[in-house]
């Protein structure tokens, strides 16, 4: 085995030694303790957190404590498999984006199932984009990010302006997007093996959860399935090592087939959303993203 398969296997072990902390089967116990852990690792001094609510939604703003673009905006859509995660445990990521790309993010704590199954993370989302207009901000101006099933959301937020005839955003960068309820795809089988975090078992029970008695075919749900013609760019970020690969690759050949501005990186031997955490493979996947922003912007 080479330095670097060994090196990402004993972190993959780590992340699975880890993850196993947070699976609880009571579902409050699980947010608490995703709460607990974000607690720890403390906000980074060179960005600044402020928070804000929407009509009782919780939000806040990650900002980098120097000068920098105010004229443009991330929208960042937590994952958690629509039943956990929040902005705080999401910070692993929107402070990397924030100091990496030089913009604000803005993140918000939807309503999560199986309390508040689909469409509530939608309608949520919908609130949180139209905050930002209020704002001043015009849909090019805000780029939607999300890993696994903020991925999701931040897809199924874009159709669903689409599908209202409004403007869509300026791009999407998506982490480990959890696209397809149906789990139609290879890697659903073929990675059980090797993926350290998901399983099939978990994404049933959250597919449960999130869409019971739904069709999983609604582009909104799975958004494998929707029309992406005339779509923004889009950046797919997803690790060979994940049982959602096929979710990114099977979007990733839809997109192409709609002629939509789409590019997928896959990141060898990489886990789902490996971006949380504090190495350099991270670290380039996150600049990488600021660098497909940027360029948007040129």
């Amino acid at each position: 085995m080479a330095l670097s398969d060994l090196r990402n296997q004993n972190l993959m072990n780590l992340i699975k030694r880890m993850h196993s902390l947070i699976e609880e089967p009571d579902i409050e116990k699980q947010r608490q303790t995703q709460e607990l852990i974000a607690s720890i690792n403390k906000s980074p001094k060179d960005v600044i957190i402020t928070e804000v609510s929407l009509s009782g939604m919780y939000g806040e703003w990650v900002r980098p404590a120097r000068p920098h673009a105010k004229n443009r905006v991330i929208l960042y859509c937590h994952g958690g498999g629509y039943m956990t995660g929040s902005c705080s445990y999401a910070r692993s990521i929107t402070t990397k984006l924030a100091t990496s790309a030089s913009l604000d993010v803005f993140c918000y704590n939807y309503r999560l199932a199986p309390e508040f199954p689909y469409p509530a993370a939608t309608e949520d989302a919908m609130d949180a984009w139209n905050y930002l207009m209020m704002l001043g901000y015009g849909a090019k101006d805000v780029i939607v990010a999300g890993d696994s099933a903020g991925g999701n959301l931040a897809l199924s937020l874009s159709l669903k302006l689409k599908s209202e005839c409004r403007f869509l955003p300026g791009g999407l960068l998506l982490f480990s997007p959890w696209t397809d309820l149906t789990a139609s795809g290879k890697s659903h089988e073929t990675k059980i093996s090797v993926d350290p975090i998901l399983s099939p078992d978990y994404l049933a029970t959250v597919t449960r959860a999130y869409a019971d008695g739904e069709d999983l075919t609604d582009p909104l749900i799975s958004p494998l399935f929707g029309d992406y013609t005339d779509f923004p760019p889009v950046f797919i970020q997803v690790g060979t090592n994940e049982i959602l690969y096929s979710d990114s690759n099977q979007l990733h050949k839809k997109m192409l087939s709609a002629n939509a501005p789409v590019r997928m990186e896959a990141f060898r031997g990489m886990w789902h959303v490996f971006q949380m955490s504090p190495f350099k493979t991270a670290y380039e996947a996150i600049d990488l993203g600021a660098d497909f922003i940027l360029n948007i912007y040129k």
